[in-house]
């Protein structure tokens, strides 16, 4: 029952609501476990009430947010947490007339020893779980462990240029993301996630000239249209007529020159059928990043090289 890591973000991992005893209840209590119920309602004082293991709890407002994290001073950061999971901390528990158990719970624990953890022991290069809260023009929003927000730019999403994050992420999608800056004074953590996508040589490797494969015109310049191939990895096609951004492609693959970090494609067709946002694969999917280079070895231009540090 017990999570591997007590800190994943809310709605991670499926939503374990198998009824257990009141014993477990009790020990949960008594060890601090960190627990994940469903949220059906929030009362007319801002309380939360939850549906966990069979039994039903309530978060009182106090307790609903950790003052650290932004936006907790407004109702709507509580009222858009019905239906959905959350983690909280069992602090005790009632028994009404009937002998039925009412728990009480404090998300604002969980949030707090989250925070804790991700100021201390997770400097800028961690890999963490994430799950996207919400999108937004110039960036996503990602819940890092139990609540806890962190802004992803739209500039560190991909290698591939994107012009919102809705082309790459959906609401509520789990994905990985890297610590790319820690400020531990205003608790305040910003992500990248390009570096968790692979090199131009892990991408390039993927496809073989003379190939046709599926692509997405992600710029178009006067001298040709950039194609994406996979989130961190685009070639240059010659232009056609009536071709506009986003457009999903078939492109065959002409030449790969890795010495340049070029791909010369030519489109053959516009395919209305291919499904984008395209889903993610990640060559790095834990620890820590010292350092990451995009460009193959020898290139002088490396557009995504970056060095973490604490």
């Amino acid at each position: 029952m017990m999570q591997v890591n007590p800190y994943l973000p809310e709605g991670y991992a499926p939503l374990d609501s198998a009824p257990l005893p009141l014993s477990a209840i009790q020990a949960m209590i008594a060890s601090g476990e960190i627990a994940e119920g469903l949220a059906v309602r929030c009362d007319s004082h801002r309380n939360l009430h939850i549906l966990l293991h069979g039994y039903e709890g309530v978060i009182p407002r106090e307790e609903a947010l950790h003052p650290d994290i932004s936006g907790a001073d407004k109702d709507i950061a509580l009222l858009s947490r019905v239906g959905r999971s959350v983690r909280a901390v069992i602090t005790d528990y009632s028994v009404d007339g009937g002998g039925k158990p009412l728990l009480l719970l404090s998300r604002r624990k969980a949030q707090e020893r989250a925070l804790s953890h991700l100021l201390s022991r997770c400097p800028p290069g961690t890999v963490v779980p994430g799950r996207i809260t919400h999108l937004a023009d110039f960036g996503a929003f990602v819940d890092i462990g139990c609540g806890v927000i962190a802004l992803l730019p739209l500039e560190y999403i991909s290698m591939a240029r994107i012009r919102r994050p809705a082309q790459r992420f959906s609401e509520g999608q789990r994905i990985r993301a890297v610590l790319r800056q820690v400020d531990r004074g205003k608790k305040r953590f910003t992500l990248s996630h390009r570096e968790l996508l692979g090199t131009w040589l892990e991408n390039a490797a993927l496809f073989a000239p003379g190939e046709t494969v599926a692509g997405v015109v992600r710029g178009i310049k006067d001298y040709g249209a950039f194609v994406e191939l996979t989130p961190n990895l685009s070639g240059l096609a010659d232009l056609r007529p009536g071709l506009q951004l986003d457009d999903p492609v078939t492109v065959y693959i002409r030449s790969i020159r890795p010495e340049q970090m070029k791909i010369k494609l030519q489109i053959l067709q516009r395919s209305d059928d291919i499904r984008r946002p395209a889903p993610l694969t990640y060559f790095i999917t834990d620890g820590i990043l010292q350092q990451w280079r995009y460009a193959p070895p020898g290139c002088e231009r490396d557009p995504g090289a970056v060095s973490f540090s604490p």
